[in-house]
C-alpha cells in the first residue's frame, strides 16, 4: 500500500461527499424539497419512476436561480444561505451546506432550468459525472425544474444496496409526508407511477388527516406551551391511538425535520404511565427555540441537532406532554367505541357536557361491602339491574348527566354497565379502581422520596465519567433519596436509597441512574422504580373480578373516574372503559333501515 500522502481529485470528494449526502433516492429527493422551501416555493411538483431510481423530478415555482449562479449551484460548497462562520450559529434555513446539487452531479445524470422574476426564459445547466455544460435558454414558468437520472449509475455498487422500487417508493412517500407537515402553506403532489398523493395548501386538519389518518385531530391533544425561550406546539394522539409502529411520530425543531434520542426519551416518559406496552403514540410536535441554542451542523443528512441545554430541552418536553395527557378527563375525548368491525379503538370525538359531580357521591374504600358474588349460574348472579337517575327520569336534560353516565348494571362481576347522554359505557371495574387507587397513591408520594441509610454501604466500580458526574449531580440526586459518593477514580459508594425500593436491586437502579444522567443529564428511573412498586400495590388493592357492588358504589366509582388523572386507561395501558353510542347501536340493529 502506498503511504504517501496525495490529494483527491476534485470528481473522487464528490462522490465521497454524495455518499453523505445522497444515501437512496429518498434523501435525494429530500434535498430537492429543502432547496424549494428555502426558495419560498407555495407548489411543489415531485415525479418518480421506478423508485426515483430511474427518475426524479422535483419542480417549484420559488425564487428561481440567477441564471450567472447556475454553475455555482451545482458546484460544491456554494450556497446562498450562509456567507461567515458566524451564520453556522443563527441558521435559519433548511440548507446551508452546499453539497447536495454537487453530490447528486457525481452519482447521477443532473438537469436543473431555473427562471428568475427578471427573465423571461429559464436558462438550464447540465451535469454528468461531475461534468457540467451550460444549456440554450429555454421556456420556464418562474422557478426551479431539477431532474435526476439513473441515479447511481456510475457507481454499480452503490445501486446494489438499493432496495426494491416499491421499497424506496415508500421512503420518499414518507419523507415527502415528513416536508408536508412541515410546511402547511406550501403545496405539494407527488405522482409514483399509479400512485398519485396531492396535498393542497391550507388546511391543516386536512393534511394532518391526508398525512397521518383521517380521525386523528379528533383523537388528539392540542398542545401549546412556552418557558424560557422554548416553545412547544401541536398534537399527541390520545393513548387509545396508539399503533404497533412508530411510522406516525412526527418532530420538528425550528422547522427541521429531526431524529432526536434526547426528544425520543422525553415522549416515551410522557407517555410511560398511559401506554400500553409494546404500542408506540402517534404524534406532531414543533418545538422553537432560539437559532443560537441549537447546532444543526452536526450531520450532513441534517437529521440530528445538538442542543446547547440539552437537560432542559429534555424537561420541557417531558413536561408539557406529562402535563397535557394527565389533564385529559372524560369530558374532554372520548373513550374508545366499541364497533363490530373496530373492537379495540373508535373513532371519532364523543362530546360531553355538564357537571362531573353528584350529590349522592362517597368515598369509594375496599371494605367488606364489597362482598363476593353468589355461587351458581343464576341470572341474578350474573346480570344484576339498578334504578339509577337515568331511569327515574326519562327524559331529562342530558347536560345534567355526567360524562360515564349511570350504572345501571353489572355484568359477570367483571364489568359495570352505564347509560349516559351518548349512549352505553362499559367500565372494566378492577381498571378503573386500579388507576384510582394508583394516582391517589402517587399524590401521597409525590411531596419526595424518602431515603433510607444502607446499613452496609454499596461500593460499585463504574466508570470515570460517571464517577465525575456523581460528584457534580449530588443535589439531584440527593432529591431523588439517593446518597452518592465517590470512593475513587472510578469507584462510587452508595449510601442511601429510597426507603421503598431498599429490598430491590440497588446496584442495578444505580446504574441505570447514573446511564440516564450521562446521556440526558437527568434520569426519571428511580420514580419510575418507584411508581411501578405504587402500581403494583394499586393493582393488588384494587376491587377484583367477581365482586359485587351495589348501585351508589358503582356511582361512585364513576364519579372517580372523572376527577382521576390518566382515567381512561389503567396503570398498564389498558382503557379502563368503552362506548357504544346509540347510532352504532342502532346499526347493529337494523333500526331504521
Amino acid at each position: 500500500m502506498n503511504t504517501r500522502i496525495h490529494r483527491l481529485s476534485s470528481f473522487l470528494a464528490d462522490q465521497i461527499a454524495a455518499g453523505e449526502v445522497v444515501e437512496r433516492p429518498a434523501s435525494l429527493v429530500k434535498e430537492l424539497l429543502e432547496n424549494s422551501l428555502d426558495a419560498q416555493a407555495g407548489y411543489i411538483e415531485i415525479r418518480i419512476e421506478q423508485g426515483g431510481i430511474k427518475r426524479v423530478m422535483v419542480r417549484d415555482d420559488g425564487v428561481g436561480i440567477h441564471p450567472d449562479d447556475l454553475a455555482l449551484a451545482v458546484s460544491r460548497h456554494a450556497t446562498s444561505k450562509i456567507v461567515s462562520a458566524e451564520d453556522l450559529h443563527l441558521i435559519k434555513s433548511l440548507g446551508f451546506r452546499g453539497e447536495a446539487l454537487a453530490s447528486v452531479g457525481s452519482v447521477a445524470r443532473l438537469t436543473v432550468t431555473s427562471r428568475t422574476a427578471d427573465y423571461q426564459t429559464g436558462f438550464p445547466v447540465e451535469v454528468v459525472g461531475g461534468r457540467h455544460s451550460d444549456l440554450g435558454p429555454r421556456a420556464h414558468p418562474q422557478g426551479t425544474t431539477v431532474e435526476v437520472e439513473d441515479l447511481f449509475f456510475n457507481t454499480p455498487a452503490r445501486r446494489k444496496f438499493l432496495k426494491t422500487e416499491r421499497t424506496e417508493a415508500q421512503y420518499i412517500d414518507q419523507i415527502v409526508r415528513r416536508l408536508s407537515l412541515a410546511q402547511f402553506d406550501v403545496g405539494f403532489d407527488l405522482t409514483m407511477g399509479k400512485t398519485h398523493l396531492r396535498l393542497p395548501p391550507g388546511n391543516v386538519e386536512q393534511r394532518l388527516a391526508r398525512v397521518l389518518m383521517p380521525n386523528f385531530v379528533d383523537r388528539s391533544i392540542a398542545v401549546d406551551e412556552a418557558r424560557d425561550g422554548m416553545q412547544l406546539n401541536g398534537w399527541v394522539g390520545l393513548p387509545t391511538l396508539s399503533r404497533n409502529a412508530n411510522d406516525q411520530q412526527y418532530f420538528y425543531v425550528n422547522g427541521r425535520v429531526v431524529y432526536d434520542k434526547l426528544i425520543a426519551h422525553a415522549i416515551r416518559q410522557a407517555y410511560r404511565d398511559v401506554l400500553f406496552h409494546g404500542r408506540h403514540p402517534v404524534f406532531v410536535l414543533y418545538l422553537k427555540t432560539l437559532a443560537g441554542a441549537v447546532d444543526v451542523n452536526v450531520h450532513p443528512t441534517k437529521h440530528e441537532v445538538r442542543f446547547a441545554d440539552a437537560r432542559a430541552v429534555h424537561d420541557f418536553v417531558f413536561g408539557s406532554l406529562n402535563r397535557a395527557l394527565r389533564d385529559v378527563r372524560p369530558e374532554d375525548a372520548g373513550a374508545p367505541v366499541i364497533s363490530d368491525t373496530q373492537a379495540a379503538y373508535g373513532t371519532g370525538r364523543a362530546t360531553y357536557s355538564g357537571s362531573t359531580g353528584s350529590g349522592q357521591q362517597t368515598a369509594l374504600h375496599l371494605s367488606s361491602r364489597f362482598a363476593p358474588t353468589h355461587g351458581g349460574g343464576s341470572a341474578s348472579g350474573v346480570f344484576e339491574r339498578f334504578s339509577h337517575p337515568l331511569n327515574a327520569a326519562a327524559g331529562s336534560d342530558s347536560s345534567e348527566v355526567p360524562p360515564l353516565g349511570y350504572a345501571i348494571a353489572q355484568l359477570h362481576g367483571v364489568y359495570i354497565l352505564a347509560q349516559n347522554a351518548n349512549g352505553l359505557v362499559v367500565i372494566d371495574m378492577h381498571a378503573a379502581h386500579e388507576r384510582i387507587t394508583y394516582e391517589k397513591l402517587k399524590s401521597q408520594h409525590q411531596q419526595g422520596l424518602t431515603g433510607q441509610r444502607l446499613l452496609v454501604p454499596l461500593v460499585m466500580d463504574v466508570s470515570e465519567a460517571e464517577a465525575d458526574m456523581v460528584e457534580s449531580t449530588g443535589e439531584a440526586m440527593a432529591a431523588l433519596g439517593m446518597m452518592i459518593d465517590r470512593a475513587g477514580l472510578a469507584t462510587i459508594t452508595v449510601r442511601e436509597v429510597p426507603a421503598a425500593l431498599v429490598s430491590g436491586d440497588i446496584e442495578a437502579m444505580t446504574r441505570d441512574l447514573l446511564s440516564d444522567f450521562l446521556e440526558y443529564g437527568s434520569s426519571r428511573s428511580i420514580r419510575d422504580r418507584h411508581d411501578d412498586l405504587l402500581a403494583t400495590m394499586a393493582c393488588h388493592g384494587s376491587v377484583r373480578a367477581n365482586r359485587t357492588l351495589s348501585a351508589p358504589e358503582m356511582n361512585t366509582l364513576l364519579r372517580e373516574m372523572e376527577r382521576t388523572e390518566n382515567g381512561g386507561q389503567c396503570n398498564h395501558g389498558r382503557p379502563t372503559f368503552m362506548v357504544q353510542t346509540m347510532d352504532d347501536l342502532d346499526r347493529l340493529f337494523l333500526r331504521g333501515q
